[in-house]
């Protein structure tokens, strides 16, 4: 009796984060272990390669049993007001904080995608509207953003002057500073990992998904953050502990000197 099921997937069902403006026809990760229906959370916490494979099996199950009355949504970083990750609230909080910043990617020309929570939503209760069925993937902005022109554009909605330090991707390896989780929203955009922040998302676009502004996205972030109890702010949930930041900037100073 389900008219219209609408599942909420993930852009990291792909098979090949290589591949540039992969759309929602490329190949998708295989789950290749046990009965998928048997697997349990704490196999995935322990396991979080098995995240993208599953999602597929999921989108797989929702088409087994819904059919044509199915439409698959997958979302890149979810972001915005409300993230208890801090996945992106990372670099509004620390920009805010001044200083020197250590940011990813040579001269700041990585790729970045992400979409705000309240974009996403209110775009799937307009596809529920619609009766809009299929597979779209849902992230931002409508261009190509780099790491530079986000970092820069959140700079511009706080106050107290940070300096953005670019480090190419090579020597924040051999520093073990890792994409995504040392430095939020951002992985290398070359080698196995050139596509993941170029994905297409024309069918999205053309069904109507919209996009606030950064810097809108950036004030209510923090805004939100700031109303946080006193012990949430005191620790953030991603990025790179200020002192280890301080390591690998001394560390890169000296490089270039050497």
């Amino acid at each position: 009796n389900v008219g219209h099921y609408i599942f909420i997937s993930t852009i990291s069902v792909y098979a090949d984060n290589s591949q540039q403006g992969a759309d929602e026809d490329a190949k998708l990760a295989e789950y290749t272990g046990p009965d998928i229906m048997k697997e349990t959370r704490d196999t995935l916490l322990a396991n979080m390669e098995l995240y993208g494979p599953m999602k597929a099996g999921c989108e797989a199950e929702a088409r087994k049993h819904f059919g044509d009355a199915t439409t698959i949504i997958r979302p890149g970083l979810i972001v915005g007001p409300g993230d208890e990750t801090d996945r992106f609230s990372y670099w509004p909080v620390r920009i805010e904080r001044g200083g020197e910043v250590l940011a990813p990617s040579r001269d700041g020309a990585d790729p970045m995608q992400y979409i705000d929570a309240r974009d996403l939503a209110e775009w799937t209760i307009r596809m529920a509207e619609a009766r809009a069925f299929g597979t779209y993937n849902a992230t931002g902005p409508d261009y190509e953003m780099s790491v530079a022109a986000m970092l820069y554009g959140i700079r511009a909605v706080t106050t107290q002057g940070a300096k953005l330090t670019f480090v190419p991707s090579d020597f924040l390896a051999e520093q073990q500073v890792a994409p995504w989780g040392d430095m939020p929203v951002w992985v290398p955009g070359e080698g196995e990992t050139a596509g993941f922040s170029r994905v297409s998302i024309a069918r999205a676009l053309a069904a109507g998904l919209t996009f606030r502004p950064l810097a809108t996205t950036a004030a209510d972030t923090l805004a939100w953050f700031h109303a946080q109890p006193a012990e949430r702010q005191a620790t953030l949930r991603a990025g790179i502990k200020p002192e280890r930041e301080a390591e690998v900037l001394a560390a890169w100073k000296a490089k270039q000197k050497a």
